[in-house]
């Protein structure tokens, strides 16, 4: 091993231990939206974007995804619009109940 990948290795030592600050902050920043007095609506969302944020760090660094290809990124954005449409779904059909 010689000191350029010492070098290399440092320095994707010192992004993980970064991208594990955040998250912890980010976790004390959850615990921490817990304890306002926040409607539920409000809450949610909240906790929504924290967990997004905290998703994507750990998907971007951890899983090694911030440097892939953009087809992994389309078939990503695919996967979450079906996913939205899945979950949108139920709304459209409230008025077809039948016996109403």
């Amino acid at each position: 091993m010689n000191d350029h990948d010492a070098v290399d290795i440092g320095k994707h030592v010192r992004t993980y231990m970064i991208v594990f600050g955040s998250l912890m902050i980010l976790t004390i920043v959850t615990v921490g939206v817990y304890y306002l007095e926040l409607s539920v609506p409000v809450a949610i969302g909240l906790a929504l974007f924290i967990a997004t944020v905290k998703a994507t760090l750990v998907a971007c660094y951890f899983m090694h995804l911030i440097s892939e290809k953009k087809m992994i990124y389309w078939v990503l954005l695919l996967t979450v619009a079906f996913f939205i449409a899945l979950i949108l779904l139920p709304l459209l059909t409230i008025g077809d109940v039948p016996g109403s």
